[in-house]
């Protein structure tokens, strides 16, 4: 009877000690070698930043540009951590109404109450500079840098395309892609997608209980870099284009210019046209609704969606 109790006693002592080990061993994993949850349990106090890389730009046939980049900022929220602020104050510095910033909340959090979301796109340097002064006042919010298109003349608006935000089915098709991103839409920025969007990389910042940025999350250990999209060179003669363009103003109807032998467009003008300026920052909402209610249809590409009757290099 007594080397039975002694043989439990062991067993008991034994189990204690296995269980010990286990949960010895699990504690490393998580707080030594598994630094992801680490990262998790921060999450409160980390902003996770995205690093929009700059779109590629977009050469003619002789090296003129054609679209470049230009900085603009993106306001973003993170709904959980919004606290009462002065409604007016914000209001007058982004020109927005009570009911707006009401309605972008409440879309904010319709999406996520943790995750970031835009809550108003593509501010100027100007507006950016007033607000970042006063930023902290209003907790839940920070600005991310991104890059708007920029055309040196209003020309080929067709042909280049234009770029708008992703909607759920491109989002489910390329995974690549999350809320708030941008993908080319029409033209040379839908065509040449893959290659002009580049890499988006991440920066993970310290934040204070001000909503202030401290600095780098261990020394920027799990940040990555973006990587510019590629340059492009099209066939496209930027002087002959807009001269064409000229040509073509107040009348219905398109140009299309080819090189025989090697079939190169060297001209596409669809008439009338837009200016491509127009479909870019904070009003572009405002002025794709008017080009697209337009009875004379700026937005049809004529060149390649209209129907014309044979001509005489037909007969």
């Amino acid at each position: 009877m007594k080397k039975t109790l002694e043989s439990r006693k062991f067993v008991f002592i034994a189990l204690f000690i296995i269980a010990g080990l286990v949960f010895i061993i699990r504690l490393f994993l998580l707080q030594v070698v598994q630094d992801r949850y680490k990262l998790s349990a921060d999450n409160n106090v980390l902003r996770y930043v995205t690093q929009y890389p700059p779109r590629g730009v977009v050469f003619d046939r002789y090296g003129k540009l054609m679209v470049y980049n230009e900085a603009a900022y993106d306001l973003l929220i993170v709904p959980k951590q919004v606290k009462a602020f002065d409604t007016l104050e914000f209001c007058r510095i982004l020109d927005l109404t009570i009911e707006d910033v009401r309605q972008r909340i409440k879309k904010a959090r319709s999406y996520s109450m943790v995750k970031p979301t835009i809550f108003l796109e593509q501010l100027s340097k100007e507006d950016f500079g007033y607000l970042d002064e006063v930023l902290f006042k209003f907790p839940g919010f920070f600005v991310q840098l991104r890059t708007i298109r920029k055309y040196d003349t209003p020309t080929a608006a067709h042909v280049l395309g234009y770029i708008g935000e992703v909607n759920n089915r491109d989002i489910e098709k390329d995974p690549y892609y999350k809320m708030g991103d941008y993908i080319g839409l029409t033209g040379l920025e839908k065509a040449y997608e893959p290659l002009l969007r580049g890499k988006k990389g991440v920066k993970i910042k310290l934040v204070d209980v001000h909503n202030r940025e401290m600095g780098s999350y261990q020394d920027g250990k799990y940040d990555s870099t973006s990587v510019p999209g590629l340059n492009i060179t099209v066939s496209i003669d930027a002087e002959v284009q807009e001269y064409a363009e000229k040509l073509m103003r107040f009348k219905r109807g398109s140009i299309v210019a080819i090189e025989p032998s090697t079939g190169e467009i060297l001209v596409m003008v669809s008439s009338p046209s837009y200016d491509p300026n127009a479909l870019v920052g904070r009003n572009r909402s405002k002025n794709f609704a008017e080009f697209n209610q337009d009875t004379l249809k700026p937005l049809f590409n004529r060149a390649i969606q209209a129907q014309y009757p044979p001509g005489s290099t037909f007969k």
